[in-house]
């Protein structure tokens, strides 16, 4: 462990503050957009969705919610080619200019119009960032560390966003007026410069250096990275990659890759059936929706932000000691009880001074599980030769399945308060039996060790 080890990973991971800055800043301003745009809502709820665009044209508001998501889903599937190409450096770069160009154009913007097309390019960014900051911080983190060192991009992720929700409560105590929204928006500017500055003074992954023939760079990377053998390391690295063979890109739907496709799809798949961002996304509604009386919705999501933060930096201490696989199982069980609180609560209309305390304790067992190890095992089960790829394949099925998710809870709410929450408790006992019978666990193993452990040559 040395400086210039904390300081790449620390701006490698720079990019999941962004990426959950610009995720949550939009709660704060749907209302005055509403209100400055003549936005709509088409008949349909607060959060829009993409498949609800073809069937409300009306549905402004909603299309200028998800319009981020559509450029999420876009950068997950292609940011790993890119890195692939020229680099987790150099692709990271790009997403630091598209959350600068972003956060001003969302700021400034004259128009409707403008402000979506930035909205669009700041998903980009954040679907980028998802995959191509935890490849780069796995791939040049030491094997005892790696699980801590990936999970500081989600705890970056989390500080993101209880600081949008912080700011925009404290931008509303300043009676700006109409013009709120744009301070909102206009927060994200000096971090965006701040993370496209830094990159400027961190390495390149020793092992995207081997993989375009770079080794003298690659040695020079793991000298300066504090690897104990840095030759023996380099000699690792080169034989995992086959570089003897061919630096032709290869296929990542390979029968030899099935394992770790499967754990990648699914543990984003998972993410999200848990129902964490539709919590996330309606918590007021469903407040509402169990009698409570409204109260600040700024202050509250600040008060879930925390409790996220806390959470996760306990599942990050725990992660490299524990496992992903141990973690994974205990959250399972335990959001299984949570959401089930939640279910029954519902079904009954009784106990509902206990709807928090369920919430909460979901919070935190996702936070400690599912949010803590997600974004660490999509970045390590690969091999280094697709492993941006596989990234991108994880990233994606977990924005996919949050935009259907996100399209699917208000409707089958508004039928049964119920009914959503017994899905996700059932989900996440399928889950635990997945994680059980067929998740490897991968702790204090490096890259190469785990591309042998799975019987990938």
């Amino acid at each position: 462990m040395n400086k210039y080890l904390l300081k790449a990973i620390g701006v490698g991971s720079l990019g999941g503050l962004l990426f959950g800055f610009d995720t949550a800043v939009i709660a704060g301003t749907t209302e005055q957009l509403t209100r400055v745009f003549h936005l709509t809502t088409g008949g349909t709820g607060h959060i829009g969705s993409i498949m609800q665009l073809f069937n409300f044209p009306a549905n402004t508001l909603g299309l200028t919610v998800s319009i981020g998501l559509v450029g999420t889903v876009i950068g997950a599937m292609f940011s790993g080619i890119l890195g692939q190409k020229i680099g987790g450096r150099e692709a990271l770069r790009i997403m630091a200019l598209l959350y600068l160009i972003s956060s001003i154009g969302c700021a400034f913007a004259p128009t409707w119009a403008i402000l979506m097309l930035s909205r669009f390019v700041g998903g980009l960014g954040i679907g980028g960032s998802s995959v191509l900051g935890p490849v780069y911080i796995a791939e040049l983190a030491p094997a005892k560390w790696r699980g801590r060192m990936v999970g500081t991009f989600q705890i970056n992720i989390v500080i993101g966003i209880l600081l949008a929700y912080l700011s925009n409560y404290i931008i509303t105590t300043l009676n700006l007026g109409l013009h709120q929204w744009r301070w909102e928006f206009g927060v994200a500017i000096l971090p965006s410069i701040l993370f496209l500055i830094l990159l400027y003074g961190i390495p390149r992954s020793s092992r995207w250096l081997v993989t375009t023939n770079q080794t003298n760079e690659a040695l020079s990377v793991l000298k300066l990275m504090g690897s104990p053998n840095s030759e023996e390391e380099l000699q690792e690295i080169i034989a995992s990659v086959h570089l003897e063979s061919s630096n032709k890109p290869e296929p990542l739907f390979n029968g030899k890759y099935g394992l770790p496709i499967f754990l990648a799809i699914s543990i984003g798949m998972f993410n999200q059936l848990s129902g964490i961002n539709a919590i996330l996304y309606y918590s007021n509604s469903i407040f509402a929706s169990a009698g409570f009386s409204s109260t600040s919705a700024a202050l509250q999501s600040v008060a879930i932000g925390l409790v996220n933060l806390f959470a996760t930096f306990l599942g990050m201490a725990l992660i490299d000691k524990l496992g992903r696989k141990t973690l994974l199982l205990i959250g399972s069980l335990g959001m299984v009880f949570a959401l089930g609180g939640v279910a029954v609560i519902f079904y009954t209309n009784h106990h509902q001074s206990m709807l928090v305390w369920c919430l909460v304790m979901f919070i935190t067992f996702f936070a400690v599980s599912q949010g803590a190890v997600i974004w660490v095992y999509i970045s390590e089960v690969f091999p280094s030769r697709v492993r941006s790829k596989g990234q991108s394949l994880g990233s994606s099925s977990h924005w996919v399945m949050n935009a259907l998710i996100a399209q699917i809870f208000p409707f089958i709410a508004d039928r049964s308060h119920a009914l959503p929450f017994a899905f996700f408790a059932g989900m996440m006992l399928l889950q635990f039996f997945v994680v059980l019978f067929v998740y490897p666990e991968t702790k204090q193993r490096s890259l190469e060790q785990i591309q042998t452990q799975f019987g990938i040559h």
